[in-house]
């Protein structure tokens, strides 16, 4: 969420210390005055510069179900940002598309759960979900995702900004996927042999709760709705339900990882009795939050979706190339 201007120059002398110490922090890891722990298995790590959601919960579960698909046995690790008790709603969102297929290891320190998974069973690839800053654990690929509909230059550092890093870190990244546009000019990357795009695609709905087979666009051409979600980019959601061609009424907006109860539910359907909204939709995410809340007779429907990467043969060469790469240096 972009604060007011005047808010933002109090905090951009913090932002100024903030940088320096993140640059430092680099600087001692890469001169190894500070170790790197490295697991057994190989890693890939999925992140971004900023706060706020580029797609890679989505990105994880495409290269979980990619390392399934070609017999691997897959780990994710993660800090569980927003939950509790070892979980969270992206842990609960991965677990509920992928099931027992896959390991989970969540906690802040993701050595300590990544060694405690490979000591109970073998592990052949680990993803490091949102581990670009993570830089105390080794990996041997960094994935970058990137909101191509934001320009990078025009933000600023943590805490008047949105920034993790100065963008100076893309230098660290060996992929970049670029989500949201396909627009080449909106990209700045010394990347630009491995830059890739990728594209949000609609499975279809589910009723809020149920697993039952997916409805598709055409079976809820009835229905005008209303979108709520506690998202880190709300506007990336509702973009893609106007791409789809939803009739959208309204929308509402909270923070990233919001936990619903019943006054939100009021809160959202007062803001639906304004719009004449038929049904409302949300997101896989939300859905983990929104258990036990009531939206009485008002339908309910979840937007099921996945990641499509372009030139898919090539991302999965160049990721294959790294990997052979990278485990033969450290062996």
């Amino acid at each position: 969420m972009s604060l007011p201007l005047p808010i933002r120059i109090l905090l951009w002398p913090l932002s100024q210390i903030y940088g320096v110490v993140a640059r430092l922090r680099i600087v001692l890891y890469e001169k190894g005055v500070l170790k790197r722990r490295r697991l057994k298995a190989p890693v890939i790590s999925i992140g971004n510069l900023t706060v706020g959601g580029t797609g890679k919960t989505p990105m994880v579960l495409y290269l979980a179900k990619k390392f399934l698909a070609d017999g691997k046995r897959v780990g994710i690790l993660s800090r569980g940002y927003g939950g509790s008790s070892g979980t969270s709603d992206e842990i609960e969102l991965l677990k509920q598309r992928l099931g027992n297929h896959v390991k989970f290891g969540v906690g802040a320190d993701r050595y300590e759960q990544g060694s405690r998974m490979e000591s109970a069973a073998p592990v052949d690839i680990f993803l490091l979900d949102d581990g670009f800053q993570h830089v105390q654990l080794a990996r041997d690929v960094d994935i970058l995702m990137m909101d191509g509909s934001r320009k990078l230059q025009k933000e600023w550092l943590l805490p008047s900004g949105t920034l993790r890093e100065p963008i100076s870190a893309f230098g660290r990244a060996d992929i970049l996927v670029v989500t949201r546009t396909f627009d080449v000019s909106r990209v700045t990357t010394p990347h630009d042999d491995a830059v890739f795009y990728a594209q949000t695609k609609l499975l279809g709905f589910r009723n809020l709760g149920a697993k039952e087979t997916f409805l598709a666009l055409a079976q809820l051409a009835n229905h005008s709705f209303f979108a709520f979600c506690g998202l880190g980019n709300p506007r990336a959601f509702y973009s893609d339900l106007t791409r789809w061609n939803l009739k959208v009424e309204g929308t509402m907006s909270f923070r990233d990882h919001h936990r619903y109860g019943d006054q939100d539910a009021a809160q959202i359907l007062s803001a639906v009795r304004g719009a004449r909204a038929t049904a409302l939709v949300t997101t896989e995410k939300d859905e983990q939050n929104l258990q036990g809340v009531d939206f009485g007779e008002l339908p309910v429907y979840v937007a099921v979706i996945e990641t499509v990467l372009s030139s898919e043969r090539e991302f999965h060469a160049l990721l294959e190339r790294l990997l052979q790469e990278r485990r033969g240096a450290v062996a």
